[in-house]
């Protein structure tokens, strides 16, 4: 598997891996990755522009003792955390052969920690997925399916976008499936603390494939009643 495939955004958007990695594929190879030196030094070019940012805003940090560290420290969440998944490659994914096993496999209540593309306020939740693998397909290992979640959520995208990217990334990863389900449901914090703010309110989006495109069929249904019974 060719895990840049899994890549549905163009490089430099908010939801695709940064122009920095795309540069170095480039000329590299698609499954080059950024050395430690090479994340460092965006860290250092970022610092100086979030405290040109800061100073714009009014903002004397540098005379601050808690703020005189936050040009870097933002940085480096950004990089190494916040948006990990648009500067590091995607952890190997493992696949064994399903064996003949045709019933659904399902995890429910997949933390998501993500950001939205507008203004870069969290957007946290769960993730919900399933797939039926073919008859001669692949099954993941259980957690690389979190991996997945993981991966594409830490960038910054509307969940709606964040929705196909687990899709795909499920739906190319396990080879020969008969379907693949996600469900995001999570809450928005540029909804509870600006504009609107309303602090009740969830987003839920989903897509489906395969098996589970039918919504009157069996297979959504369970999809579904599995989800109720995580509650």
């Amino acid at each position: 598997m060719r895990y840049h495939e899994l890549e549905v955004a163009p490089p430099g958007h908010a939801d695709g891996i940064s122009t920095h990695l795309a540069k170095k594929r480039a000329t590299h190879g698609a499954d080059a990755s950024l050395t430690e030196q090479e994340l460092s030094a965006i860290v250092e070019r970022a610092a100086i522009s979030f405290g040109e940012f800061l100073t714009a805003l009014g903002v004397d940090w540098k005379s601050d003792p808690n703020s005189a560290d936050t040009p870097k420290r933002v940085a480096n969440a950004y990089v190494f955390d916040l948006w990990k998944g648009r500067y590091q490659p995607m952890a190997k994914i493992t696949t064994f052969p399903a064996d003949s096993y045709n019933g659904h496999i399902f995890e429910g209540g997949i933390a998501l920690d993500s950001m939205c593309s507008h203004h870069h306020q969290a957007i946290v939740g769960h993730v919900h997925v399933a797939y039926v693998p073919g008859k001669h397909g692949r099954v993941l290992g259980l957690s690389k399916l979190n991996r997945i979640v993981e991966h594409f959520g830490r960038r910054a995208l509307i969940q709606e976008r964040l929705t196909v990217s687990i899709h795909n990334g499920i739906d190319k990863v396990c080879e020969e499936n008969e379907g693949v389900a996600v469900l995001v449901d999570a809450v928005h914090n540029c909804v509870r603390c600006r504009g609107v703010r309303h602090h009740d309110s969830r987003m839920k989006t989903h897509m489906f494939s395969g098996l589970f495109d039918d919504p009157a069929g069996p297979a959504r249904a369970e999809f579904y009643e599995l989800i109720r019974g995580i509650k």
